[in-house]
């Protein structure tokens, strides 16, 4: 049976909004007497206010939109009995989708609840069913970060009082136990670890105008959702955000629909294609969710890492569990630089969720405070574990916008011989006696050169033991040697693309190749940039930007900016601020008003920043030239920040 209530809510719908859900509450009195619009948790959509207005003879409906629609009382009733009887007379289909997605029958099987304090926490606006289903949050399974987010938002927005560590039990529990598989997490790991890249995971443009054009593609794909859950997710988006609305009606192009009847909207296509493609129930959950267990962590581990402009370095790293069975663990770090030898320390702690997505921080010794680049500044720690334990992947990132961050590699150390890194990285055909560092664990104390294998081409002349954790080996490479990346072995261990053999570097590419600064540093943080320039082959066919080219390693170069012109008294280039020539390091300028500048305006605008190769020349022996396109822009005056998942 169909309460009043409901045949309201869903004549509304179809009758005025298409689409835009809303929960409708009748009240009397004057336009005075409107409150604002409340977000229902439960529902997935807003509170609308119908009030009679002080014009006779009508009603004024006010949604999220403000939209102001108005209708004769009559034609209103009218309307109202002639849809509550199609409602009456076809009934809520679980998918059709004329009806109220918070109408629709769940048709996908719950995961229970069985924590006790989330289901007391929650429990009060998610209603449990005799199953131990939670509604709303059994149909949802995410990333830690995915989950935070929905706590947050039931704080702000739904009055939800939790404690910190109340919050941090229910997020450690909702991750893991409704969390994501390893093989899911890992495609948009780079979500997390708050990486500026260029997404490539989005299937289509109806799901780049749906799901990516205000946030990264990788948010809606670090979730997994019943197919209700998704269009309650829509349903959430309406009511918050004003465009979605627009976004979400605009007819897909090219939708195949019967002569007469409506094409699909992208709301419609995008929901068919996340329920078919991040459903709530997968075969990675089913093999993962029986399997989950304390992750067992503790002991050494080879830490491999490079970072922009400073170049590679090497350590190790010791984990310790802070009780027997723990999913937290202390950390200790020490990180060799290649480049100029320096040793820096760190200490600090992480969390394991799901058994396998590692959330840490960590703080360096005798740090910088002047240098924002600076290591030994406090991180956070972003690391994706394999299911086997036996290698970790991640970032480890700092500053006001996360623009600083190590890649990080971790490999466990178990007793047996392991290469974790080789520097440098990379042979140019014709060189004699190049002396190669490789490092490890484990590594043989006797070793010959018959022990040390580059590959074909590559010849070992004579082999040193340094340590049990570095190898020093001189190598001849041979004028025919293959071009290309190769994989070093030392005693029986191996690892892939180790280096890289060239003959010649063709070209520069500057990273990131498009770049964002922030002015800041009166009110507000300063938005850092780091620049690295790498050298690159052109491949077997010499033609660079072809697939067949590959990198080959770092360059000397000398950086500088240079105007982007877009309009005729261009001076950005004098105001955004300031590029170190040494290391690549963009400083941006101060925020607001600058009197020294055209029109006071802010120190904003676009620049080239300009590579030059300090030793490669191209065919005519001038430097080889590369060049990146920097935004300058003004603070980000409101965050929109998820928070922060490992304090």
């Amino acid at each position: 049976m169909v309460d009043i209530h409901s045949l309201i809510v869903i004549l509304l719908y179809r009758i005025i909004f298409r689409g835009c859900i809303l929960f409708v509450d009748f009240r009397s009195g004057s336009a005075a007497d409107f409150k604002s619009i409340a977000y229902n948790p439960v529902r997935g959509h807003s509170r609308m206010i119908v009030s009679p207005s002080t014009v006779s003879g009508s009603w004024r409906f006010f949604s999220p939109l403000s939209r102001v629609t108005k209708v004769s009382k009559v034609s209103f009733c009218a309307t109202l009995f002639l849809g509550t009887f199609s409602v009456l007379a076809g009934g809520a289909r679980a998918a059709d989708t004329s009806v109220d997605p918070a109408d629709w029958a769940e048709s996908d099987v719950g995961i229970p609840v069985t924590d006790t304090l989330t289901t007391q926490r929650c429990g009060s606006c998610h209603t449990p069913d005799a199953k131990g289903n939670l509604s709303r949050i059994s149909w949802t399974r995410a990333t830690p970060e995915g989950w935070a987010q929905t706590l947050k938002r039931m704080v702000k927005l739904n009055g939800l009082s939790i404690t910190p560590d109340e919050a941090r039990s229910v997020v450690k529990y909702l991750s893991t136990s409704h969390g994501l598989a390893p093989e899911e997490a890992e495609p948009v790991m780079y979500f997390a670890e708050r990486r500026i890249q260029d997404e490539k995971i989005i299937p289509n443009d109806v799901l780049h105008q749906t799901c990516a054009s205000c946030h990264a593609f990788a948010q809606p794909m670090s979730s997994r959702r019943s197919h209700r859950e998704w269009a309650l997710l829509q349903n959430m988006h309406k009511a918050l955000y004003a465009t979605a609305q627009r976004t979400y009606e605009t007819p897909a192009a090219g939708s195949a629909h019967e002569a007469g009847a409506e094409a699909e909207t992208q709301a419609q296509v995008a929901l068919a294609w996340l329920t078919k493609n991040a459903p709530l129930h997968t075969p990675e959950w089913a093999a993962w969710s029986p399997s989950i267990r304390a992750p067992n962590l503790a002991g050494k581990w080879f830490v491999s890492a490079a970072f922009d402009g400073h170049g590679r370095f090497v350590g190790e790293m010791d984990l310790a569990a802070k009780a027997a069975g723990s999913d937290e663990f202390t950390s200790t770090t020490s990180l060799k630089s290649l480049d100029d030898g320096k040793v820096v320390t760190r200490k600090g702690v992480g969390l394991v969720y799901a058994g396998y997505s590692w959330r840490g921080t960590s703080q360096g010794e005798e740090g910088d405070p002047a240098r924002p680049d600076d290591i030994a500044d406090k991180m956070r720690e972003t690391m994706w574990f394999a299911p086997d334990q036996a290698k970790s992947v991640g970032r480890w990132y700092w500053g006001e916008y996360h623009e600083f961050g190590l890649d990080v590699t971790l490999m466990r150390e178990t007793g047996a011989p392991m290469v974790g890194a080789v520097w440098p990285n990379a042979l140019k055909s014709g060189a004699v006696g190049v002396q190669m560092h490789l490092y490890g664990a484990a590594l043989p104390a006797s070793v010959s050169v018959g022990d040390v294998d580059f590959g074909s081409g590559v010849t070992v002349r004579k082999v040193a033991s340094i340590s049990s954790g570095e190898i020093v080996a001189t190598v001849d490479v041979g004028t025919a040697a293959v071009a290309g990346s190769r994989s070093v072995v030392v005693h029986g261990a191996m690892l892939p693309k180790a280096i890289t053999v060239y003959s010649g570097i063709d070209y520069i590419k500057v990273s990131p190749d498009t770049a964002l600064a922030h002015l800041g540093g009166i009110k507000y943080g300063k938005g850092y940039q780091q620049f690295a320039a790498t050298g690159w082959s052109a491949g077997p066919d010499g033609k660079p930007g072809n697939a067949d080219d590959f990198p080959i390693r770092s360059v000397p170069v000398s950086w500088s900016l240079a105007e982007f012109p877009t309009v005729t008294y261009d001076d950005d280039v004098h105001f955004v601020g300031k590029l170190d020539p040494a290391s690549g390091l963009f400083t941006p300028n101060v925020e607001g008003p600058d009197t020294q500048r055209r029109f006071m305006r802010n120190n904003y605008g676009e620049v080239w920043v300009v590579a030059t190769a300090k030793d490669d020349k191209d065919a005519a022996g001038r430097p080889l030239v590369g060049r990146s396109y920097l935004v300058t822009t003004v603070p980000a005056y409101k965050r929109w920040d998820q928070p922060e998942v490992s304090e």
